[in-house]
């Protein structure tokens, strides 16, 4: 498996945990299958960065202790939306505000730091807003749904162990092309437009928002 990091910087050896800690999933080392995300990522601030190509035997990918939570037959939104909020740094208005949900939601979470690699959908400052409407009872519980199975930003593979890290074989330094400049803002833009077309729905008695599903559960 092919697998690539767009960065300013040469990384022939990744440590681990080596992002930010209020990053989707926790410190990790995140990487894609997709070249171009890489080289939007690596250019996306207005400089041309470089990709590093790492491949990994598939006899050992599959060995590993993965959390897909692509698999939509095993994780819903919810757990998602419950791996970000317990991330991501939360205004404290926000959390004061919305605390009982918050706490709701933790029944959800589950524990990243058990796993060896993490695959699921990138989120983006600009792309939060969405969950966090959710929390606050102004976006649909189908709607989000919808919005998470787009996953127009991509789908990241987020290695959190050592262990996944050190079965990482660097392969070679991409060079990204100055079209890839600002190439990055170009598809959170086209992202968010369809989600605020979605946003932009009526409220629908018809549909699912947070507090019915915590009334649901209280029945």
């Amino acid at each position: 498996m092919i697998l690539y990091h767009g960065s300013k910087t040469l990384l022939k050896y990744p440590k681990p945990k080596g992002s930010n800690h209020t990053n989707d999933y926790g410190p990790s080392f995140y990487l894609t299958k997709d070249l171009k995300s890489a080289k939007s990522w690596a250019c996306r601030n207005d400089t041309v960065g470089i990709v590093n190509k790492y491949s990994i035997e598939n006899k050992s990918y599959k060995k590993l202790k993965i959390l897909n939570l692509t698999d939509k037959t095993k994780y819903s939104v919810l757990n998602w939306i419950a791996i970000l909020m317990h991330f991501r740094k939360l205004d404290e208005a926000f959390k004061k505000t919305n605390q009982i949900v918050l706490d709701w939601l933790q029944q959800y979470y589950i524990d990243v730091e058990q796993y060896d690699v993490v695959v699921g959908f990138r989120a983006d400052d600009s792309y939060f807003r969405f969950p966090a409407r959710f929390v606050t009872n102004d976006l649909a519980f189908e709607d989000l749904d919808n919005i998470y199975l787009l996953g127009s930003l991509g789908i990241q593979y987020a290695f959190m162990s050592k262990r996944a890290i050190g079965l990482l074989k660097f392969e070679s330094e991409i060079p990204c092309e100055k079209a890839f400049v600002g190439h990055y803002y170009h598809v959170i833009y086209n992202a968010t437009k369809v989600f605020d077309e979605i946003l932009d729905y009526p409220r629908d008695p018809a549909k699912t928002y947070v507090l019915d599903l915590m009334r649901k559960q209280h029945e």
